[in-house]
């Protein structure tokens, strides 16, 4: 069953690529007492993904955080050292955490998972954004296959 707004998110564990080395991330880390905005994506290093979705987030960070957001995480079912080496390429700095759910289970248990096997790709996530305060979903946005309109950054600042 898909995530809807009013939901609690779930309890789960991801990982962040940091100069360390790798480390965990809980839900209740990333969303306990904060306002959060978390964006999904198909693929690291997609053409959408690379050229549009991840960059305007990194563009309007201060603008989000203008309006009251505390976090912004980019979550992708990939592993922790591609999601680090993209948030690299993408030059995202402190503007953006970069989250690796490799297993999909995070993705699978808010209901967002998009089989792309056919595609040689397994399972990922939708493109999606939500917003979320002290864990409680406000807002969520999940794209239409293919389409890129609902959850780029510019959507979830007119959201707020």
């Amino acid at each position: 069953m898909t995530i809807k707004v009013g939901d609690r998110i779930p309890s789960a564990k991801l990982m962040q690529a940091t100069a360390e080395g790798p480390r965990e991330v809980t839900t209740e880390e990333l969303f306990g007492g904060k306002t959060v905005v978390l964006f999904g994506v198909p693929g690291a290093f997609t053409p959408t993904c690379s050229a549009k979705h991840l960059p305007g987030f990194v563009a309007q960070a201060g603008a989000l955080k203008a309006k009251g957001v505390d976090a912004i995480a980019c979550m992708a079912v990939n592993d922790v050292f591609v999601m680090g080496a993209w948030g690299k390429d993408q030059g995202v700095g402190e503007s953006v955490m970069m989250l690796a759910d490799g297993s999909g289970a995070f993705t699978k248990a808010l209901g967002l998972e998009l089989d792309l096997t056919a595609r040689g790709l397994g399972i990922r996530a939708q493109r999606f954004a939500l917003v979320a305060k002290d864990g409680v979903v406000t807002h969520l946005a999940v794209e239409a296959p293919g389409a890129f309109e609902v959850s780029s950054a510019e959507a979830v600042l007119a959201a707020l």
